[in-house]
């Protein structure tokens, strides 16, 4: 088996991986912490059917991009021109927490510019922004973004500050998709490229056109690649994905992360007794992919539910923004839309543990993981971590064909217990000495002999994997590097 370089990156437990195998222990998905509302529509700029939220993190300030006003007219009923009554609007936060619409001056509405409209017209309906990390960016394309026109036209955008914007080209990207829905456009900087992951429909085995995600790649932000289409893995079904906020993982970007809004169009709930336009209700996804277009799905299970809200129960609802907010040294934010369609039409704030999307656990009867062989450069393993009062830690390294290292074995280390985001790991020793890594005796075969065994930095290049022993416990991410 080819050794994983692992080298010095952030690994996270959020599909199999890493892992060889499991034994009374298995992949447990978190579900974020829902926190306080933090926008509520006001008409009328903005209505019931305001939506398509993201977020940019830029200046030491939060901006979310959304559609503010939006006909709720119904189809049939539409007059001509009315897609260009629709909006893009800003809100801004210095802290995650508490928004402001701002009064930009750039677009009349309702006799006045004394509003925060960026934009208007049929392209507004879905804009999505990102801040390009690609360092070939020129300063006047700082910010690019995607609009959609109906289901089949998507245009690019560029911006120097994310308030003022211009077509990148004339007429839409040479893209084909069904864009009707949220489509998110960033910069990969793992991968070298920019990247649209984008909505089209898949038909299933009656026929029927199920919602589906796909990604197409770019070096420049005008030319693209053909959409290739997420694939799952073997008995992974259809499902209706609505939208699909995918970004890469704050401080592991070689993991892309996505959070699907899950639409269920055969179901639909009586709420309060009142005659909701449209069925189907709706939740949120998690999934994971290191190449953008294999996707894994080991959970199955809902990241995100609607809840006790009754609102929530009714279509288009636990909508996940695009983007994740660092709000606190302990606590990632996202935000929600909740209420789709009602006078109480919103967004909420939710939490997760910075690199807790998800975990292996182990419950108290306790458990075991064993990595495939790696690689890595470093001193010193931190883990993230959190037990129960009685739970514990330990970690054994081993050669690549399983033997416990001289020193480095489960039991030559104290237990670890608490929660803990990044900490180090550290072994009691047997004050072997030895002549580096081609010496040879004991269990550990060429690896034996380490003179410091709370350093791992001669172990660096050399195949070994990783044995974590859990009690009531779980094992969020891992990584290599010098203390």
């Amino acid at each position: 088996m080819q050794p994983i370089a692992l080298g010095s990156q952030r690994e996270l437990f959020v599909d199999p991986y890493l892992i060889d195998s499991l034994e009374g222990a298995r992949l447990h998905l978190y579900e974020p912490v829902r926190k306080e509302m933090v926008f509520r529509v006001i008409e009328p700029l903005e209505n019931a059917c305001t939506g398509c939220y993201n977020l940019v993190q830029a200046d030491g300030k939060i901006m979310v991009y959304y559609r503010g006003y939006h006909p709720t007219t119904k189809h049939e009923d539409l007059p001509e021109g009315w897609a260009q009554t629709q909006t893009t609007n800003l809100l801004v936060s210095e802290d995650g927490i508490h928004f402001e619409r701002p009064s930009l001056g750039l677009v009349e509405a309702e006799g006045s510019k004394d509003n925060n409209i960026l934009i208007r017209g049929s392209q507004a309906h879905n804009f999505c922004v990102f801040l390009d990390g690609n360092p070939s960016a020129p300063p006047e394309q700082r910010f690019k973004a995607v609009g959609g026109e109906g289901h089949n036209r998507l245009f690019g955008f560029a911006s120097p500050d994310g308030l003022t914007w211009k077509p990148v080209q004339e007429g839409p990207l040479a893209i084909t998709g069904a864009f009707d829905s949220v489509n998110v456009p960033l910069w990969d900087d793992y991968a070298g490229c920019y990247r649209i992951f984008s909505r089209y429909f898949e038909l299933d085995e009656d026929g029927e056109r199920i919602r589906a995600i796909q990604s197409c790649t770019s070096d420049d932000f005008i030319h693209w690649t053909t959409p290739e289409y997420h694939v799952y893995g073997e008995g992974v079904p259809l499902e209706h994905f609505y939208t699909n906020a995918t970004t890469p993982c704050p401080g592991a970007e070689h993991i892309l992360l996505s959070f699907p809004m899950r639409f269920v169009p055969e179901r639909t709930k009586d709420i309060e007794g009142m005659d909701y336009p449209g069925g189907g209700v709706s939740d949120a996804v998690f999934m994971s992919s290191r190449d953008g277009v294999h996707w894994d799905r080991s959970f199955m299970d809902a990241w995100l539910r609607p809840g006790p809200e009754k609102r929530n129960w009714t279509h288009r609802n636990q909508t996940p923004a695009a983007g994740i907010i660092p709000t606190a040294p302990d606590e990632w934010s996202m935000y929600v839309a909740e209420h789709y369609g009602w006078d109480t039409n919103g967004v909420r704030r939710v939490t997760v543990r910075p690199h807790g999307f998800a975990s292996v656990r182990a419950g108290y009867h306790g458990g075991e993981l064993l990595t495939k062989p790696l690689t890595f450069s470093g001193s010193t393993l931190f883990i993230n971590y959190a037990t129960s009062a009685v739970g514990s830690v330990s970690v054994e390294i081993q050669d690549a064909e399983g033997r416990p290292l001289d020193g480095f074995a489960a039991g030559d280390m104290d237990p670890m217990f608490g929660d803990d985001l990044d900490v180090p790991v550290a072994w009691r020793g047997s004050g072997a000495q030895g002549g580096g890594l081609g010496a040879q005796g004991g269990g550990s075969g060429g690896l034996a002999g380490l003179s410091d065994l709370s350093d791992l930095s001669r172990l660096n290049g050399s195949p070994v994997r990783l044995r974590f022993v859990l009690k009531d416990a779980d094992l969020f991410s891992i990584r290599f590097g010098d203390a």
